[in-house]
């Protein structure tokens, strides 16, 4: 079973959509792997528990994801090498990535579990849930080694242009972690505990199974042994690639932490809307975020094969279908947000809060659309440090400083402080359209074969 798609020939749409699929259901499924833990520890453990498993998960997902964003940095140069006919190359990279993300996983397991106590203080676990928090953060540290394998596959398989198989491997971590739920939560009353080493075993199981997935699957490298060493020359070019894209997700993530700061001081019921909306975010905008994932790698591959040509038609159909969903996303938001937030709470103030802020993000999901296929285009291009810094600008110029003006407003309302989200978007738009313009006056754009060193 061949395991990679060339995108370097052939249609263009078709494919890039048959590649966002998996991809957007892959994401659906890691949405969901959270909030299965929370439904089954609320229904069968303490109120304690809940507490622990939030803020413990919370911790763990922000680490999760800062560890797959550095790993795009893997998926990029895997595309291009494999674009650019280097496919003997690909052997070494992975090499280099699993000795690179071997030591990360090391160094974090470690820190995790002798500093877990510090960790749950700096998060301000409740006293009642402190030690549950800590016993979390401590049993899913340990399994960190399994943790970043399981999420550095899925990016290696994606680049090699397979998004079916790290699907077929997140679907079956959310099954063994359902069912580890039920049995260590509800059966044996494990509480915190039962939910933290179900979420590891869940992972380890996902990770044998991507093992024997590889082993029949034709890869279009050969791996051996000698490989697994560092690579000076690529490990460079991942963290060049990678660490730029990890460093945007962390700052941005803070910008939207000032900004629940920015909420939670206009009361219990504005705080409590801002969060239900923020779990509705998390879906309505799946489609684009599947989209720029894809774009990296599809771009990346034709990038290392010099056809920026397709690169840049990938760009123009994939930004079209993207927005159209927006589009219909936009509608069922703006006018449905209650229903999508009474999904998540049945208290008709939060619900009506929840609204409120939906309809500011409903214009955002039209805006993403389109700055999210660029930057793809730019990560697959290698050109993370420009993605970086427009994310930069509009979190901390643009996004954080309006919600905090509109805030202070008389007439402050929820989707007046949420319309500094798609003002972010329009600022970034606008930066990712210059910086086209910039690569096309040097003659970028145009270039044959810009990977040919590699």
């Amino acid at each position: 079973m061949k395991v990679d798609n060339n995108f370097t020939e052939g249609k263009i749409l078709r494919p890039l959509i048959m590649f966002a699929f998996p991809v957007m259901f892959a994401l659906f499924l890691q949405a969901m792997y959270g909030a299965v833990d929370l439904l089954i520890i609320g229904k069968f453990a303490t109120s304690a528990d809940v507490s622990a498993v939030s803020t413990g998960s919370q911790i763990m997902a922000s680490l999760t994801n800062l560890v797959s964003s550095f790993a795009m940095g893997t998926t990029i140069l895997l595309g291009q090498l494999i674009g650019s006919g280097k496919r003997d190359k690909a052997g070494q990279t992975v090499g280099t990535a699993i000795i690179m993300f071997g030591a990360i996983a090391v160094i974090m397991s470690v820190v995790l579990v002798i500093f877990a106590p510090n960790i749950s203080r700096l998060m301000n676990a409740p006293a009642e849930a402190f030690d549950k928090t800590v016993a979390y953060v401590r049993i899913c540290g340990g399994g960190m080694v399994i943790i970043v394998a399981y999420n550095l596959i899925g990016c290696i398989f994606r680049g090699l242009g397979d998004s079916k198989t790290p699907l077929v491997t997140v679907a079956v971590a959310c099954v063994f972690n359902i069912a580890g739920d039920f049995i260590l939560c509800a059966v044996l009353n494990m509480g915190t505990a039962g939910a933290a080493i179900a979420t590891v075993f869940a992972q380890i199981i996902s990770v044998v199974v991507s093992f024997v997935l590889i082993s029949k699957k034709d890869l279009p490298f050969t791996m051996h042994k000698s490989n697994i060493k560092i690579n000076k020359t690529y490990l460079k070019k991942m963290a060049g690639f990678g660490a730029p894209i990890a460093l945007q997700d962390i700052l941005v993530s803070i910008s939207f932490l000032i900004i629940l700061a920015i909420v939670n001081a206009m009361g219990v019921t504005v705080s409590a809307g801002v969060g239900v909306a923020e779990k509705v975010c998390v879906f309505i905008m799946l489609i684009s975020v599947s989209f720029m994932q894809s774009m990296s790698v599809f771009v990346a591959q034709n990038y290392g094969a010099g056809r920026i040509d397709r690169a840049k038609k990938a760009l123009y159909c994939g930004t079209f279908v993207s927005f159209a969903i927006g589009v219909v996303m936009f509608g069922v938001t703006f006018f449905h947000g209650d229903i999508l937030a009474g999904i998540f709470t049945p208290e008709g103030d939060v619900i009506a809060a929840a609204a409120d802020y939906l309809k500011a993000y409903a214009i955002d999901c039209m805006l993403t659309a389109i700055f999210f296929c660029f930057t793809g285009f730019y990560n697959g291009m290698g050109k993370t440090r420009f993605v970086m810094l427009q994310g930069i600008i509009g979190a901390f110029c643009v996004r954080v400083p309006v919600s905090y003006i509109m805030s202070i407003q008389p007439n402050a309302s929820l989707f007046k402080i949420g319309l500094a989200t798609p003002m972010s978007s329009v600022v970034q738009i606008i930066l990712c359209i210059g910086f086209m313009l910039y690569l096309r006056s040097k003659g970028i754009l145009n270039e044959k074969n810009p990977y040919s060193k590699a």
